[in-house]
């Protein structure tokens, strides 16, 4: 049976650094191509829950993650035709430099991500200081490798007339890229920064992307990028169903942490939860004062260090987090869950009570203590991972846990990145399991199926009058 030919305009946004300013470009290109009346699908390469926040409220769409470390080329590509065929344009943010990977091969780099998806790249180059040299390394990176498709530059933070002149120049002259924009620093950050990048929009009050998208409209060449976009070539495959259909004619409710100070969650795995027979509740560890009726519970990660002194004050929650975990209700908590469920989290000389589920304290540092992907062997039971399991994900956390002598046992074995101790990560209390490290549900085939069915277990006990047992897979 032949493959499907599947097409949809498409575009990569690069930089040739962290801080080059395609976050910005990115948002603002989505907005103002939005505004237009394009439908725009954005998605952000790497494991990044801010910028993917910002970009979907930027195209007024939900934000997928493509990452060829979390997920496999095959699934990463039937994530990206699932979500993009039916837009009108399908928007990419790369991360760091484009041939930047984790490793000198420059696997799962952006530059690998548009050449699996065939996708046009267009560079965002910080030029501060710099004229002709630009020309250079536009010319390096076309060279580099020839398999990747550059089609234009963005030339960002330009100080005025004679710069820009010989800037476009020198590009015009020494290369085949063609200059798209011409952006000239801008007086102030339109979305500030703190130490895990830009800021939550939870905590922001204005919307910046008209501003953004006008500045883009002003100052760069909108009806060029859209060109490049639609030369996209068309890709031939079948797409696969994303997940298993699920055969349960029992769901079970498993409410979800979600609030300004946890936030971290990738749609993948919400939907991952549902095909698997899970109806999602959301609540607030800030406003409600309890865990609401359900049968399990999901914390992902967050800023709960800036928000500590509103979960501290919510006591009757703290303690129905308590109280539902010692009952043996299933818990899945990822970094800010994990720190929430800690006896205390130290914070800028300030201690903040926590949910106390764990014997560890967690301390803020100014500096990240875990930052890169992870992998970790499953190495204890426990009710969510089958023992000897390869559980892929990634960290960012500034935060330490600064005693773990009272912890008799870490569940996953380390074996890329930092984790909670040196070589361990993933605690376990009763059928809560709480880690630093996050997981894609698409890259753990196993995790919502497991985690609903422990759910199934704690809700028929329950309703039996039973005391859930501790749920153990092997």
């Amino acid at each position: 049976m032949p493959a499907s030919s599947l097409t949809c305009p498409r575009i990569l946004v690069a930089g040739l650094g962290g801080g080059s300013g395609k976050t910005i470009v990115s948002l603002g290109l989505a907005r103002a191509f939005t505004e237009q009346g394009l439908t725009v699908q954005a998605f952000k390469k790497g494991p990044d829950y801010i910028d993917a926040k910002w970009l979907g409220l930027a195209s007024r769409s939900i934000t997928s993650n493509l990452d060829p470390f979390l997920l496999s080329s095959e699934v990463l590509r039937n994530l990206f035709w699932s979500r993009a065929r039916s837009f009108d344009l399908a928007l990419l943010e790369g991360n760091r430099g484009l041939y930047d990977g984790k490793d000198v091969l420059g696997s799962c780099s952006s530059a690998e991500l548009a050449k699996s998806l065939k996708c046009p790249v267009i560079i965002v180059a910080d030029c501060t200081k710099v004229t002709r040299t630009m020309a250079a390394i536009i010319l390096g990176l076309t060279m580099f490798d020839p398999e990747v498709d550059i089609r234009g530059v963005i030339l960002n933070r330009t100080a005025g007339g004679r710069h820009q002149k010989i800037l476009r120049q020198s590009i015009e002259k020494y290369t085949d890229v063609q200059v798209l924009g011409v952006l000239p620093k801008l007086s102030e950050n339109p979305i500030p920064e703190r130490h895990m990048g830009l800021i939550s929009d939870a905590e922001y009050s204005r919307d910046p992307f008209s501003e953004l998208a006008a500045f883009l409209r002003t100052h760069a060449d909108l009806d060029a990028c859209l060109n490049i976009a639609r030369q996209a070539p068309a890709v031939e495959m079948d797409l696969a169903p994303l997940y298993p259909t699920s055969r349960t004619t029992s769901p079970v409710r498993i409410g979800v942490a979600r609030d300004a100070a946890l936030w971290f969650y990738y749609q993948e795995n919400f939907e991952a939860l549902r095909h698997a027979g899970a109806e999602l509740v959301e609540f607030s560890l800030l406003t409600d004062h309890e865990i609401p009726a359900v049968d399990a519970v999901y914390m992902g990660g967050g800023f709960p260090e800036t928000l500590a002194e509103g979960l501290t004050q919510n006591a009757s929650m703290r303690k129905s987090v308590r109280e539902r975990v010692l009952g043996g209700m299933p818990l899945y908590a990822e970094c800010g869950g994990l720190m929430y469920l800690s006896r205390e989290l130290h914070y800028e000389g300030v201690s903040y009570p926590m949910a106390d589920v764990f014997p560890l304290d967690t301390k803020v540092f100014k500096k990240p203590q875990g930052h890169g992907y992870t992998s970790a062997l499953i190495a204890s039971p426990n009710p969510f991972y089958p023992l000897q399991t390869r559980l892929t994900g990634h960290e960012f956390h500034y935060s330490r846990c600064v005693d773990t002598s009272g912890i008799d046992s870490f569940v996953f074995q380390i074996e890329l990145g930092q984790g909670m101790a040196k070589g361990h990560d993933g605690v376990l209390h009763r059928n809560c399991l709480a880690g630093y490290t996050h997981m894609h549900a698409l890259g753990n085939p196993l995790w919502a199926g497991n985690f609903v069915s422990a759910a199934r277990i704690y809700r028929d006990c329950r309703n039996a009058g039973r005391v859930c047992p501790d749920i153990r897979l092997k």
